[in-house]
């Protein structure tokens, strides 16, 4: 890793700083995102909000790896190591199933309570990136207390969210608990999604390259979905592109996924699946924001019901930020060269370019020159944006829009700085 130093030292960031600069700009931005599902409380199926969101990830996500390398980085990338191709589409499947769980969750339990629930994810997948990476071998005692008290702590957080939802009759009951197993459910399927994230960068493939591969498996599992228990053909999901006032919102609530999941990609990189997720975990405190703030979710909430949010939520986040904090030591960093060996080794891959790869520096002189047809795919995606954005209307829910211009003034400046810092740092490689 000497090459890797030299760039530290020359840039004047190290990996692992840039790794929490963006885990904490996912969790932002992840946190906003889930936003626009709240449609889903004016009787719109889950499945119909699931599925014109994620067609608005698929819009973004292959908007901005155009955007910044070009589809012919993308296609040398993905095609210089075509086994991560089935990896990313099993990634995509796994991501859709956990989106839609969370639209039934948030209808059921509301956001500022369903998001801290889901984040059980960040030990879930902890738990694949100790059996399958050998994440924290070699990990001083400190570290290894961090990551278990974090761990801990995240488990008792999501148990007291659980409990403070269920309260009242016995309806209410019910669909609480089906709230808070749709939030679990959500919670696996995302836990498991990040194998697939930690085998693509112990290669060496850069995190544009994988999303691209990744929003096909999304869309298509998506629409199965959709035909398979929403109606087939005949599914209200598909009536609802007529509405465009409303498909807007969910398409912007794509997009926002978007750019968190791709600060997320680049945290999981550059501190792995036990670190970076848990600090993009963060995002249950915008998502409580959001929820609380702008929605008034805890307006009718009685004092225990709140304090049991609050207290559950700051438990989660301590949790999150000590396994964050757990910087690698020198053993711990040659136990993960040795995983990206074992890789290379099992995939025909030069073990010296990956190491760079997962430096953040490039190699092999890839060709990221922008076509006509990369200009094409940018101008479609702003366009059909700005075109739904001319015929959207305010959608019926009760928000308090002073602090949605607060909140959308931390994601703008959340997005500045992170992307500053990665394009300084790595060029976005």
């Amino acid at each position: 890793m000497a090459a890797g130093e030299q760039v530290v030292t020359k840039r004047g960031l190290s990996l692992h700083g840039l790794g929490v600069i963006c885990g904490l700009a996912a969790g932002v931005w992840l946190g906003a995102a889930e936003a626009p599902t709240k449609l889903v409380n004016v009787g719109l199926s889950p499945f119909a909000v699931s599925l014109c969101m994620v067609a608005g990830v698929f819009t973004a996500r292959w908007t901005f790896p155009t955007l910044l390398k070009g589809t012919g980085y993308v296609f040398e990338d993905l095609m210089e190591k075509k086994h991560l191709i089935v990896w990313a589409l099993l990634a995509g499947a796994l991501w859709a199933v956990a989106n839609t769980l969370t639209v039934f969750a948030i209808r059921d339990v509301g956001l500022a309570v369903a998001f801290p629930l889901w984040n059980a994810n960040s030990l879930i997948g902890l738990f694949w990136g100790r059996v399958l990476f050998r994440e924290l071998e070699g990990a001083n005692a400190k570290n290894i207390g961090k990551v278990v008290l974090g761990a801990v702590a995240i488990v008792i957080a999501a148990v007291m969210l659980g409990f403070s939802t269920i309260h009242g009759g016995t309806t209410q009951a019910h669909h609480a608990m089906s709230g808070i197993l749709a939030a679990f459910g959500a919670s696996l399927m995302w836990g498991t999604m990040y194998v697939p994230y930690r085998k693509a960068y112990l290669s060496g493939m850069n995190p544009l390259s994988f999303v691209t591969a990744f929003t096909v498996g999304e869309l298509g599992t998506v629409l199965a979905l959709t035909l398979a228990l929403d109606g087939g053909l005949h599914s209200p999901s598909f009536q609802l592109f007529h509405h465009r006032g409303l498909v807007f919102w969910l398409f912007l609530g794509g997009f926002v996924w978007v750019v968190g999941d791709l600060f997320q990609q680049f945290a999981a990189k550059y501190l792995g699946i036990g670190r970076g997720i848990p600090l993009s975990n963060t995002n249950q405190l915008w998502g409580l924001a959001w929820g609380a703030l702008v929605f008034g979710e805890l307006a009718g909430a009685d004092r225990q019901h709140k304090l049991l949010v609050l207290a559950g939520s700051a438990v989660m986040i301590l949790g999150a930020m000590a396994i964050g904090t757990a910087v690698a030591s020198s053993r711990e960093q040659t136990s993960n060269n040795e995983a990206v060996l074992r890789e290379c080794e099992r995939y025909g891959l030069d073990y010296n370019r990956t190491l760079a790869a997962m430096a953040g520096d490039e190699f092999g002189g890839r060709d990221e020159r922008r076509r006509w047809w990369d200009y094409v795919i940018v101008a479609a995606a702003t366009l059909l944006f700005v075109w739904l954005g001319l015929r959207a209307v305010v959608p019926p829910l009760a928000m308090n829009l002073a602090w949605v211009a607060v909140l959308g003034a931390l994601l703008v400046v959340s997005l500045a700085v992170g992307g500053w810092c990665l394009w300084r740092r790595t060029r976005f490689c």
